[in-house]
């Protein structure tokens, strides 16, 4: 039997906001906005994933905090794929839309002002109560 593809997403928080990344790719999902991550490769714990695909997407070094919420079915051909999202904070570099086409950072009030990809949309609920429930890190 097959693995399950976990597919990695990261709730970066800073000062009182969650940063969004607009798709740049696949041409079908071109514009829509979500969590930066991306898929764990083979052996590698999700963790680990969420760290390298900041840096490769963001040009930052992040550190996972809290898991948020529970894992989101995702549509990929041939195997079961889940999404799994944590909250994370920044450790080093200022984030850049190396892979996508741009970046927000969205208040509480704002999270439903971009339009989300579907795999997204589960966790919204929850982030917006961490943003609001949490005080706000000075840096």
């Amino acid at each position: 039997m097959q693995e399950t593809l976990v597919v990695v997403g990261a709730a970066v928080l800073r000062n009182g906001r969650v940063l969004a990344a607009q798709r740049a790719r696949p041409e079908a999902l071109r514009g829509l906005w979500e969590f930066p991550g991306g898929k764990t490769d083979p052996g590698e714990i999700p963790e680990a994933a969420l760290v390298r695909e900041c840096r490769e997407e963001l040009g930052a070094h992040v550190r996972p905090l809290e898991r948020v919420g529970p894992d989101v079915p995702l549509p990929v051909e041939g195997r079961r794929a889940v999404l799994r999202l944590w909250t994370a904070e920044i450790v080093e570099g200022d984030p850049r839309p190396l892979e996508h086409l741009a970046l927000r950072w969205l208040s509480a009030g704002e999270l439903r002002t971009v339009d989300w990809l579907s795999a997204d949309l589960p966790f919204l609920e929850a982030v917006g109560a961490h943003l609001t429930h949490r005080p706000a890190r000075s840096e």
